[in-house]
């Protein structure tokens, strides 16, 4: 795996304290949740190659994947 590129993001702290708690909830860091949600965004604008590196991290799936809801 390529080595990831750090750099700084600034936020509101009232929507740090919203992705903070949304990350506990699906047992991430808030930096990987970020990621995740980055990732799911570029995806869903068609913006994410096809067959890409970086997707889930090992064992993880997206919420209600399975279901067909996320």
């Amino acid at each position: 795996m390529a080595p990831k590129k750090p750099f700084l993001l600034r936020l509101d702290p009232q929507l740090y304290d919203v992705l903070a708690r949304w990350a506990a909830d699906e047992f991430r860091s808030v930096n990987g949740h970020i990621e995740y949600l980055l990732r799911e965004a570029a995806r869903r604008a068609g913006r994410w190659p096809k067959g890409g590196t970086g997707s889930s991290p090992a064992g993880r799936t997206a919420p209600n994947a399975a279901d067909g809801d996320g």
